[in-house]
């Protein structure tokens, strides 16, 4: 019977994925996690595997949790808060990154980035969770397609493209070191180039249709 293991598996997790944070995956040695968590590296070996595999973990981890904030933010609710709730998410990531002031940057990209390449599980999960972040935005601007707030006549996946590729931009750029008033300032822009229905935009500038006499 095998015996139960004497740590606390998260615990050790989280201070694994701190590590590879830190160091990226070339810069880290199993000698470093050892270090960090507490643990023998044969404890590490016998509870994880090696340190592709340890990594593989992590990184699937923090794929996972980058979803699930999405999903909090966008999944579900009224068509009518759905641009509201497009502007928060987008507004979101650009207040993450602007309080990201060690500029670590998201391990998605920093994994994705370093391993991507030549490591098919990094290159799988990578675009797997690209693809959910896709079709999360997607099914928001339809939504508020719906509502009547964006253009139904624009196509809601390039605009979800256009988002993705603005929000991860922004982690690009903020761990390269803009301000983070410029971070903010994308995120507007980018919420503002959104095609907006006629009656949306009447809204916005506080006008309303011309009554007939």
């Amino acid at each position: 019977m095998p015996r139960p293991r004497a740590f606390d598996e998260r615990r050790v997790l989280e201070r694994a994925r701190e590590q590879f944070w830190a160091t990226g995956y070339a810069g880290t040695r199993m000698d470093d996690i050892a270090r960090a968590t507490g643990l023998g590296k044969g404890s590490l070996y016998g509870a994880f595997g090696d340190k592709g595999k340890l990594f593989h973990r992590v990184f699937g981890d923090w794929c996972t949790a980058v979803v699930e904030v999405a999903e909090d933010r966008l999944a579900g609710g009224p068509d009518a808060e759905a641009l509201a709730r497009l502007s928060g998410y987008v507004h979101l990531m650009a207040e993450n990154t602007a309080s990201d002031t060690e500029r670590r940057g998201c391990l998605l990209a920093k994994g994705a980035a370093e391993l991507a390449q030549h490591d098919p599980t990094v290159a799988g999960r990578s675009a797997e969770t690209m693809t959910a972040l896709l079709t999360l935005l997607r099914t928001e601007i339809s939504a508020a397609q719906r509502h009547g707030d964006i253009d139904s006549a624009a196509d809601p996946e390039r605009l979800a493209a256009l988002l993705l590729t603005v929000v991860r931009g922004i982690e690009a750029v903020g761990k390269a070191g803009l301000d983070p008033e410029t971070l903010r300032n994308i995120a507007d822009t980018a919420l503002a180039v959104l095609p907006m229905s006629e009656g949306q935009k009447r809204l916005e500038t506080g006008c309303s249709p011309a009554r007939e006499n």
